[in-house]
């Protein structure tokens, strides 16, 4: 008798859980309702036809749930189309962890003000969209993050300082927007971890701050800007920078003065008004890249190390370099 009980109790509860999933359901009802809110924004796009009010949100598409609290973590939307603003429902998953919209041509608008509620958030990935608009000051309150990737989109106005109060940043990504301004001074001040720069293809001038020669920057790309003057502070013997790219802006420094470190693989210093020579210290460097093209540089380059084994476009067009990969000195 006890057995066929058993046995009835679950068939019985076989039964309800498939005729109403929810009893077996992990998915939190509130993460549910915003999800179905973000999807009605987006006027039900393709690539979300999985957010089912039906089933489990747990299994959705684009979504994922912690493993302990089944609370809604990550949201990324970076294959399929989504058109339209971010919605400000956004900022109503507080366990999110990880918000990525990425290769999205069709999000337009700024970033969703919302976002500053997420105070979990670790990642945050807009990139190669139509989002506008300023990089936002409420960035620096997610004292979590620790990679932004803003990057590809058509942001405007200046950076705003405070993202150097993120104690956890390993990664700033701004480049290829329209961003205007100087590189803020507290830039060299980060407090806690100091992330890697991405800042090129913008239209950032005025001088490098010195303050970052306080600090040990593992990358620094500030490529294709208008910065001027001396960039010889990112540099130094005890820093353990590994790749520099700072070409193609309005730079006018000596670099017979610069010493560098021997971590360094990769420096471009392409199209800028650069002027001494090619410091022999550099043969000391394992570089796996070097480009000083287009240059005001003058004198012999070093013998040694790798100099010579790059071509003659990592050094012409400058004022008087000479020696090999380049025709010999007179």
């Amino acid at each position: 008798m006890d057995l066929k009980l058993s046995t009835l109790l679950c068939l019985t509860l076989l039964f309800s859980t498939i005729l109403n999933p929810a009893l077996s359901e992990l998915c939190n009802p509130e993460d549910k309702k915003v999800l179905l809110q973000i999807k009605k924004a987006f006027n039900d796009p393709y690539v979300l036809t999985s957010w089912k009010p039906e089933t489990d949100c747990c299994d959705w598409y684009c979504v994922t749930c912690d493993s302990t609290t089944n609370r809604i973590n990550s949201l990324t939307i970076f294959a399929g189309q989504v058109s339209g603003q971010i919605p400000t429902q956004v900022g109503d998953l507080p366990y999110l962890e990880t918000l990525e919209f990425h290769k999205q041509p069709n999000l337009t608008g700024p970033i969703q003000p919302s976002i500053a509620k997420l105070k979990s958030l670790k990642e945050l990935r807009l990139s190669w969209t139509n989002i506008s608009g300023s990089v936002p000051d409420f960035l620096s309150q997610l004292k979590n993050l620790t990679f932004v990737d803003l990057s590809f989109s058509n942001l405007t106005g200046s950076i705003p300082s405070s993202l150097s109060q993120l104690p956890n940043l390993n990664a700033l990504r701004l480049d290829r927007n329209k961003l205007t301004g100087h590189i803020p001074k507290s830039f060299g001040e980060f407090h806690g971890s100091v992330p890697d720069l991405y800042l090129s293809h913008n239209q950032l001038s005025g001088n490098i701050p010195t303050s970052l020669a306080k600090l040990d920057f593992n990358r620094i790309d500030f490529s294709r800007n208008k910065l001027e003057g001396d960039a010889s502070m990112i540099f130094g013997l005890n820093k353990t920078t590994q790749i520099v790219d700072l070409s193609r802006n309005l730079l006018e420094f000596n670099l017979s003065k610069v010493e560098f470190s021997k971590s360094l693989i990769s420096l471009d210093l392409n199209h800028n008004m650069i002027t001494g020579g090619i410091p022999v210290g550099l043969t000391q460097v394992d570089l796996q890249f070097l480009n000083v093209s287009y240059n005001r540089l003058c004198g012999q380059i070093p013998v040694g190390g790798k100099l010579q084994s790059f071509d003659s476009s990592t050094y012409f067009h400058n004022r008087c370099l000479c020696g090999a990969p380049l025709p010999s000195c007179k």
